[in-house]
């Protein structure tokens, strides 16, 4: 029965996933049948019943990991070491963890408000279109494909193919990378967009602005079409239209949507991995905390600091979590 402790290989692993679903319809199954052979249980009963399994998986899967990791990231690499705050303190205090701070905070304050703006601006321009369905599924397609995915997508978008010196141009190896043949035929040099920090760290940034701009233009849409048509014929009764309807009665009406829709964007901006991972490895100064964390834990086996950084992240997407739960809360209030 080791396997099910220690699976390794796929077979192992597949019948690891087998036996947690089999336990799981069990255990569903038994909590059914305790329910409908005591059909005048008291109310604490039905709900201990229903609630009590997945109290108790959250408690396994969600609670002791985390306190797992807050308490690894109180020891050294190897977990044999208590070492207080230290790998706090070389998160904070060392510059290549200082630039992996800083990027993600980078990342957290542009992707978000640059995703909503175009997204914004898109529903805008679209909404009541003649081609207003086709044009938002176009938008929204990038949302149907995985991180990874987009990362590979964007990384041949970028391709550099290195210039020979003393090679005529018509000689030259051909650009494959769009952006760079773009170049080529505007008469400039081909660029390494993913090599040159800091802009870099941009190049990657578009490529989560392409993807959650579909998210953005698809939830502010909806909140648009939900402006009373009164409003915007009152505005325009009274000489308010274009940018000035934009910016006094389109932009107060969706205020709690975008809200909403910046944190949500900035969560998983925050938790961003897969791009970065599949187009840099976290190389030329593109490093972020959840990249860094994967690598001090799963490639240089430096649980603490790795730990760390973990409960770092945790420690940051808190605010945004609380924050995006109140707007919520309050829109529902308004309608």
């Amino acid at each position: 029965m080791d396997w099910l402790l220690n699976a390794n290989t796929t077979s192992e692993k597949f019948l690891v996933m087998f036996a947690a679903i089999a336990l799981f319809v069990l255990v569903m199954g038994a909590v059914l049948l305790f329910v409908e052979k005591l059909p005048r249980a008291p109310r604490w009963v039905l709900v201990a019943a229903f609630l009590g399994p997945a109290l108790l998986g959250l408690a396994f899967g969600l609670v002791y990991p985390a306190l797992s990791t807050v308490k690894a990231s109180f020891y050294n690499g190897d977990g044999s070491k208590f070492v207080g705050m230290e790998n706090y303190a070389t998160a904070f205090t060392q510059g290549e963890f200082q630039q992996v701070l800083f990027n993600t905070i980078a990342w957290t304050l542009f992707v978000p408000l640059v995703s909503t703006g175009v997204g914004l601006t898109y529903a805008v321009l679209v909404d009541k279109s003649r081609i207003e369905k086709f044009a938002k599924t176009l938008m929204f397609l990038p949302m149907s494909i995985s991180m990874v995915g987009a990362g590979i997508i964007w990384k041949f978008m970028y391709e550099y193919r290195a210039i020979i010196e003393g090679v005529p141009a018509d000689k030259q190896p051909a650009q494959i990378g769009l952006l760079n043949q773009v170049l080529i035929w505007m008469g400039l040099e081909p660029q390494q967009f993913l090599l040159n920090g800091p802009w870099n760290n941009m190049f990657l940034m578009v490529v989560m602005i392409w993807i959650q701009s579909g998210f953005a233009m698809t939830i502010l849409s909806a909140a648009i079409k939900a402006i009373p048509e009164d409003t915007n014929e009152a505005a325009r009764l009274d000489g308010v239209g274009g940018i000035k309807l934009f910016w006094y009665i389109t932009i107060p009406s969706v205020r709690p949507a975008l809200v909403v829709v910046v944190t949500t964007i900035a969560m998983g901006t925050l938790k961003v991995f897969d791009i970065v991972r599949t187009m840099t490895g976290g190389n030329f100064g593109t490093q972020v905390i959840a990249n860094e964390f994967y690598t001090q834990s799963f490639r240089q086996f430096n649980f603490g600091l790795g730990a760390a950084l973990a409960v770092l992240l945790f420690v940051f997407i808190i605010p945004l979590v609380v924050y995006n739960v109140f707007q919520m809360r309050k829109s529902e209030e308004i309608r």
